[in-house]
C-alpha cells in the first residue's frame, strides 16, 4: 500500500493517498477464488465506473434504501444537529458522491473538519474539491483508502469539541456481524478524540419481507447486475484475467438464516476462468459470492453498538419501518 501526500488539482486540498495497490487487488483476487465457496471483494466494486453505476443503483425505484434515509435525514436535522453540538469534527467512511454530508454540513453549528474517505480516488477528488468550494472556512482533509483497514487519519489545525462518525447508507451491512463489532471498535476509539465524548451518526436497513428486499438487489433495469459483473471486468483489465463475461449472470438472494441478501456472480456453463496464470474451474450453476448485505431489526443493532462502547441516544425511522438513522455516543 502506498502512503504518499498529493494534492487534489482543483482546490489544493490535501489527499493522504493510501489505496491499495494492484498487488492488493491480484492478491485477494487470487485468495477469494481458491476459497470454498469462491469470492471476491466487494471494495472492489468501485473503481470509476463502478462508483458511477452506484450512484445510477441509489436512483432506481427498487433501491429504497438511499432515498430512505435521505428523508429520514432531511425531517430530523436540526434535532441531530441540535444534539451533535457545534464544533465538530466529522469523518465519514465510504463519502461515495457526498451527497448525504451536505445535508449535515448545512444543519451543524460551525463545522471545524471533515475527513471523507473512500477508496475510488477519482471521485473523492471531485467531491472534496466541490466541498472544499461550497464551505471555504471548512478543513478538509480527504484519504484515499480501504477504510475497513487500520488507518491513521490526518489531524485537524483548528481544535474542535468532539468527533462524529459519519457512516451512513446502510454500509455497514456489507461486514458480518462480528467484522461490523470490531469495525465499531475502531469508531469508538476515533470518538475518543476531541475535548467531549464523540458520536456516531448510522444508517443501518431493517429486516422485511424477501420479495422487498431481493428486488432492491436485483433491479428491473440491470444496473446492479453491471455493477457486479464490473468487477470481472476489472480483473480482465487490470490483471490479465481471462473471464469470460458473457457466460456469467448476476444473482441477489435473501438468506433468512444469516439475515442478509447475498450478491453472487452465477457461472451460466462448465468454464475455466484464468487469472495471473492459474486456472480456476467452475462448473455450471457455481458461483462466486460477491458482497453480503446484512439486515438488522433495531434491537439488534443497539446490542451490536452497546458491545463496542457506544449508547443509542437517538434513533429515527420512515413510516414504513424500512430504515434506521441511529446517532450513539461513546462511553
Amino acid at each position: 500500500m502506498s502512503n504518499t501526500s498529493s494534492e487534489s488539482r482543483n482546490k489544493k486540498i490535501p489527499l493522504l493517498d493510501l489505496q491499495p495497490d494492484g498487488g492488493n487487488f491480484l492478491e485477494e483476487t487470487l485468495n477469494g477464488l481458491r476459497s470454498d465457496p469462491a469470492t471476491l471483494p466487494c471494495k472492489y466494486f468501485y473503481d470509476s465506473h463502478g462508483a458511477n453505476l452506484f450512484e445510477q443503483i441509489c436512483e432506481l425505484p427498487e433501491y429504497y434504501p438511499t432515498r430512505t434515509e435521505i428523508s429520514i435525514l432531511r425531517d430530523h436535522l436540526n434535532e441531530i444537529s441540535e444534539v451533535i453540538g457545534p464544533q465538530a469534527r466529522i469523518v465519514e467512511y465510504g463519502s461515495g458522491a457526498g451527497e448525504k454530508i451536505r445535508l449535515l454540513l448545512n444543519s451543524l453549528q460551525e463545522a471545524r473538519a471533515y475527513t471523507p474517505i473512500d477508496i475510488s480516488r477519482e471521485q473523492l477528488i471531485a467531491s472534496a474539491d466541490s466541498l472544499q468550494q461550497d464551505y471555504p472556512g471548512l478543513e478538509v482533509l480527504p484519504v484515499c483508502a480501504d477504510y475497513a483497514s487500520e488507518l491513521t487519519l490526518p489531524t485537524p489545525k483548528a481544535p474542535f469539541a468532539r468527533t462524529l462518525v459519519f457512516f451512513p447508507g446502510s454500509t455497514i451491512g456489507n461486514f458480518k456481524p462480528r467484522e461490523a463489532l470490531a469495525f465499531m471498535k475502531r469508531f469508538h476509539q476515533l470518538c475518543m478524540q476531541g475535548d467531549e465524548p464523540g458520536m456516531l451518526l448510522i444508517g443501518y436497513d431493517l429486516k422485511k419481507d424477501r420479495a422487498k428486499l431481493e428486488a432492491a438487489y436485483n433491479d428491473s433495469q440491470g444496473v446492479t447486475a453491471e455493477f457486479n459483473l464490473n468487477l470481472l471486468h476489472r480483473i480482465n483489465n487490470e490483471l490479465g484475467g481471462h473471464f469470460d463475461i458473457d457466460n456469467w449472470r448476476h444473482e441477489a438472494r435473501w438468506n433468512e438464516t444469516e439475515g442478509a441478501v447475498e450478491m453472487h456472480l452465477v457461472s451460466q456453463t462448465e468454464q475455466v476462468a484464468r487469472v495471473n496464470g492459474d486456472q480456476f474451474p467452475f462448473a455450471a450453476g457455481q458461483t462466486i459470492h460477491t458482497e453480503n448485505s446484512f439486515k438488522y431489526d433495531s434491537d439488534e443493532f443497539r446490542a451490536l453498538a452497546e458491545q463496542a462502547g457506544f449508547q443509542r441516544l437517538h434513533y429515527w425511522q420512515d413510516k414504513q419501518q424500512q430504515f434506521q438513522v441511529a446517532l450513539f455516543q461513546a462511553q
